[in-house]
């Protein structure tokens, strides 16, 4: 090869390199400009699950508001009544169904402490309710509501007959309240359980089976949830024969709000005797496990809040546990919360509700 020849090949070369270089001017002058007007790419938002008994209610704008303020988008996912909801919680916890779950009360609350599938959270909003309501010292369950189970009477039934309200669990056994009263079967009804601890830190363990037995020889109907009881057979819910039912403290309030012919006051009446109530608290806590913890806490602020704690009364017919909230004048007008309702330990309730149940059974259905 002579030297003419190198000269000749890099003069080649030389052209073919500027060839390249202006075919990738070229291209690169012909893809789109970037619009660095236009927004970026917003992130997926999170989505948060929320398991609960069946009877969560709460009103669409509290949550659209919620949901606005903290682009956290919630997914309901009820469960059942609140002992089953608790169940399937627990059975799922190696594979949890949801993020959030509320409506453990005091009756399952050490049972859904030692299964261990809640995540301790102090939420800055406890400072606003009061300490008598905060059951667990570890935080891993937060109170949110609280209510009482009593028993309701049909005023007018009682007045129409000249016959006086019972005031004493002890009257609900005489003769002139045979066939009255409606109950419902602890073991399957929230309120049902409620009514039989109310009986047994009444009566004492030795002596609560006296009074069912007592009770069951004076004709009380017994049914499996308070729905059956209050609309079947309760004459003011349903116009049924019994005026007497386990009900809540709050159903003179709601007698008012859904009653269709415009009433001004309630048919029913609370009677509050002795001993014979019952508080439920019910408590939210974040589930161990989840994968947006921090969106959980926002969403357990968000229960302890006002806004949220003065929708629930009219929602669900609960009390809030915010001191700082404001009760609907339905409550204050007709609700009532009793002096002196009954008072056992849930660690007590824990260790000895199944064996009470069957108890019970024994007596009432067997």
């Amino acid at each position: 090869m002579n030297r003419k020849f190198w000269k000749h090949r890099g003069g080649v070369f030389h052209v073919l390199l500027l060839l390249l270089v202006s075919m990738a001017l070229v291209s690169a002058a012909c893809q789109p400009i970037a619009d660095l007007s236009s927004p970026p790419a917003q992130a997926k938002p999170v989505t948060l699950v929320v398991a609960s008994h069946d009877s969560f209610s709460a009103s669409e704008e509290v949550l659209a508001a919620f949901g606005a303020e903290t682009g956290i988008e919630l997914q309901f996912l009820g469960l059942g009544d609140a002992g089953e909801a608790l169940n399937k919680l627990i059975l799922s916890k190696d594979a949890p169904l949801a993020d959030v779950f509320f409506g453990v009360d005091n009756t399952f609350l050490s049972r859904a402490l030692d299964a261990d599938i809640f995540l301790p959270y102090a939420s800055p909003l406890l400072a606003q309710i009061p300490d008598e309501y905060e059951l667990d010292p570890e935080h891993r369950l937060l109170p949110v509501d609280f209510g009482f189970i009593n028993l309701n009477a049909d005023r007018g039934w009682f007045a129409e007959k000249g016959l006086a309200i019972p005031s004493t669990l002890e009257e609900l056994i005489q003769p002139a309240y045979k066939g009255l009263l409606v109950v419902e079967n602890p073991a399957s009804s929230s309120p049902g359980l409620a009514f039989l601890l109310a009986t047994i830190a009444h009566f004492g363990e030795d002596s609560y089976l006296d009074y069912w037995q007592a009770l069951r020889a004076n004709d009380v109907l017994v049914t499996d949830g308070w729905s059956q009881a209050y609309y079947e057979h309760f004459t003011v819910g349903g116009g049924g024969d019994r005026p007497l039912v386990v009900s809540y403290t709050t159903s003179p309030p709601a007698d008012v709000l859904f009653a269709g012919d415009g009433r001004t006051q309630p048919a029913s009446v609370n009677v509050n005797p002795s001993g014979g109530t019952f508080r439920q608290i019910e408590f939210v806590g974040i589930v161990a496990g989840t994968k947006q913890e921090a969106a959980a806490q926002k969403f357990v602020d968000f229960l302890l809040d006002t806004r949220f704690q003065e929708d629930i009364p009219l929602q669900m017919f609960v009390y809030p546990v915010n001191s700082g909230a404001t009760l609907p004048d339905l409550f204050v007008q007709f609700g009532e919360i009793p002096s002196d309702p009954a008072a056992i330990d849930p660690a007590q309730i824990e260790a000895n509700r199944e064996a009470w149940i069957g108890a019970w059974t024994d007596v009432m259905v067997r």
